[in-house]
């Protein structure tokens, strides 16, 4: 198995996010929801849209650890959310297949679309992880707030939060550059 790293660079972000609204708008929320809830993804999948229209959280029982989460929808989520939507039914999965009468896109599917749009702008090592890791690492990289980080991800330590989202690897790396022990 493969470990999949964040997307450090907030600018690469919002490239990939642009280029998937150029070529779907359900793939485009799919990763600005991943991006700004740190949700995983089978969560993020099993959303309908009536988890998300007119709401101003989001209240989900999580698919992993069975636990209830409440994520507050910020304004430019909101936006895509309600551009999404507007003409979609309360039943239906937000992020539904083409292929299947009213299911989610499978995990698969997820996986294929991130790695094909993190291809375009030369991003390795991606997974449906990235955008739990992403949220993760840039929200640390704004707070410094592993505390909060830790509950968000349900972790128990804060190295645990800290290798997960790759602050571990970039101190690690940092160390290695600039060591100059025999220069």
């Amino acid at each position: 198995m493969n470990t999949v790293e964040p997307i450090r660079d907030k600018a690469i972000v919002k490239d990939i996010h642009d280029y998937l609204k150029l070529k779907n708008s359900r793939d485009a929320l799919m990763f600005a929801m991943g991006v700004y809830t740190g949700l995983r993804i089978s969560d993020i999948l099993n959303l309908r849209i009536r988890d998300v229209r007119n709401k101003e959280y989001i209240s989900i029982r999580e698919k992993k650890t069975k636990k209830e989460k409440l994520i507050l929808i910020n304004k430019y989520l909101r936006g895509q959310i309600d551009e999404y939507i507007s003409d979609k039914k309360d039943f239906e999965y937000l992020f539904k297949s083409p292929k299947q009468l009213n299911k989610p896109i499978s995990r698969q599917q997820a996986y294929n679309i991130l790695t094909i749009a993190a291809k375009q702008f030369g991003v390795e090592s991606v997974g449906c992880h990235t955008l739990r890791k992403t949220f993760g690492y840039l929200t640390y990289q704004k707070t410094k707030d592993v505390a909060m980080l830790m509950d968000i991800f349900n972790h128990s330590n804060p190295h645990t939060t800290l290798r997960y989202i790759g602050v571990n690897q970039d101190t690690k790396n940092k160390i290695y550059k600039e060591i100059d022990i025999l220069e």
